[in-house]
């Protein structure tokens, strides 16, 4: 990345955020992406659709007016077929539709020194020390969903979940110019973090909040903010919750950013994926072990 200053237009874009009550902000717009006044919510569709060139041919419903609100339809389901998974059972898919900002291992307990983002696996996890020491040495990558993109979450591997937390933090606008002027952003804004045992040993995911993300929400437990769920906060043991490879795992409610983690010697990322590339939900990120190898169970 260029380490030529940035203009000052960009500079004071990221001071405002730093001024600006940003979880009020964020609970107005939850509020406004609520509105079910039908000439409100159509312009906001609209406006939307016309912005970011939406493919509404992928959409199980493909008729903008049919949704109920404005958030609706930023989480709208996909139609069949969409986003077909590899077929191959080793395949670790995207999560999510978006843009690969870093990939690559883990050095110790640094997963990201790049772009502005640098930050421990611990700071990323809410200080949780031994969680942490799991991930060093193994596998992370950072896509970014942009509001164009589809905004469920899947699972990349079948797992079961083992833990749950909401980690409370800022809420900066997640994107180059803010990214690379705030250190560790990601592990700053605020975030939901879910652990699951699979084939690949522990998975991680953290789901970032930004900006006028109004909501994150799991399949589990609903909507975790803006409820303010209590950091560290666990599923119900009496209820395991077990989700197959491409199954729906959550939902930003407005957009942000996923961070997988997977421990040391469990997977490759595959070689052709670098920062800047659009990835799919379904395509290939990485393989689970070596091709002799059979598949572990869960």
């Amino acid at each position: 990345m260029s380490n030529r200053p940035l203009p000052l237009a960009s500079r004071l874009f990221v001071i405002l955020q730093h001024i600006l009550p940003q979880h009020t902000l964020s609970r107005l717009m939850y509020a406004l992406a609520r509105v079910r006044w039908g000439p409100l919510k159509d312009l906001l569709i609209g406006q939307l659709v016309r912005r970011y060139h939406i493919d509404l041919s992928e959409a199980a419903e493909p008729n903008p007016r049919a949704y109920d609100d404005f958030n609706a339809f930023f989480t709208r389901a996909l139609r069949p077929g969409a986003r077909p998974l590899d077929a191959d059972p080793r395949a670790v898919v995207s999560p999510v539709d978006g843009l690969i900002s870093q990939i690559g291992s883990i050095t110790s307990d640094q997963p990201i020194q790049a772009k502005g983002e640098d930050f421990t696996i611990a700071q990323l996890l809410g200080g949780d020390e031994a969680r942490a020491r799991a991930f060093a040495g193994g596998r992370f990558a950072t896509i970014y969903l942009a509001p164009s993109d589809y905004h469920r979450i899947h699972m990349p591997v079948a797992g079961a979940l083992e833990w749950m937390g909401h980690i409370q933090g800022r809420l900066f606008s997640v994107n180059a110019t803010t990214t690379r002027l705030v250190p560790g952003l990601l592990a700053r804004n605020e975030r939901v973090v879910c652990q699951f045992e699979t084939a690949a040993g522990r998975m991680t995911m953290v789901l970032v909040g930004a900006i006028f993300v109004g909501g994150i929400e799991t399949v589990w437990s609903g909507e975790v903010t803006p409820r303010r769920m209590q950091t560290g906060a666990t599923h119900d043991a009496d209820h395991p919750i077990r989700l197959e490879r491409g199954a729906e795992m959550g939902r930003f409610n407005l957009g942000s950013t996923v961070i997988l983690l997977f421990e040391p010697s469990r997977i490759d990322w595959d070689a052709r994926l670098v920062p800047g590339c659009k990835i799919q939900l379904g395509q290939r990120l990485g393989t689970i072990g070596k091709s002799t190898d059979p598949i572990p169970e869960t």
